[in-house]
């Protein structure tokens, strides 16, 4: 996995041909997962790593257990919207342990205030993910969602009436 860091070092911006081209050379090496959570908390990485780390998950590759509590403690250092969206989007693939809900929860309370309408709709599927492990969050989650659909973006609302859709048929 030495060949990922390496390769992440030496190019700032990558087109999404170059990323999915990086990704089918080496998203099957052992440990891939875990090298890019490591790379969440290196502020040159991160955007890219969070990108590959969204893109694995969604084909099916899985975060250990072992690299959750690094993931959350990624959260607070995020430099860009980007990296905060790709990671927002990771969030239904990944259990959140008790004990990661500490970092999680301001995280997301941060993104609902984001300027970006993708972050903040993303932060409201965040805290839906977040009440499905934890019920606690429900009764506040369902509030969130009420007045998001009163006074949030088009866009954000189209994000909210989806995981409102979801619930439904899951029976939530």
């Amino acid at each position: 996995m030495v060949e990922i860091r390496r390769l992440l070092e030496n190019q700032q911006k990558w087109t999404v041909e170059e990323l999915q081209s990086l990704y089918d050379r080496v998203s099957e090496e052992p440990g891939f997962c875990s090298v890019l959570v490591s790379l969440l908390s290196d502020s040159v990485r991160q955007q890219v790593a969070s990108w590959l780390l969204k893109h694995a998950l969604e084909a099916g590759q899985v975060v250990a257990p072992t690299d959750l509590s690094p993931f959350y403690r990624s959260l607070p250092e995020l430099q860009n919207w980007e990296t905060q969206l790709h990671l927002l989007q990771c969030l239904p693939y990944l259990t959140i342990n008790r004990r990661d809900v500490k970092q999680l929860e301001p995280f997301l309370r941060r993104c609902l205030q984001s300027e970006n309408k993708f972050v903040r709709a993303w932060s409201y599927n965040g805290f839906n993910e977040l009440a499905l492990q934890h019920a606690r969050f429900q009764p506040e989650v369902d509030s969130l969602l009420a007045a998001a659909l009163e006074e949030e973006a088009p866009a954000v609302k189209a994000r909210v009436r989806n995981i409102l859709k979801q619930r439904l048929s899951h029976g939530s």
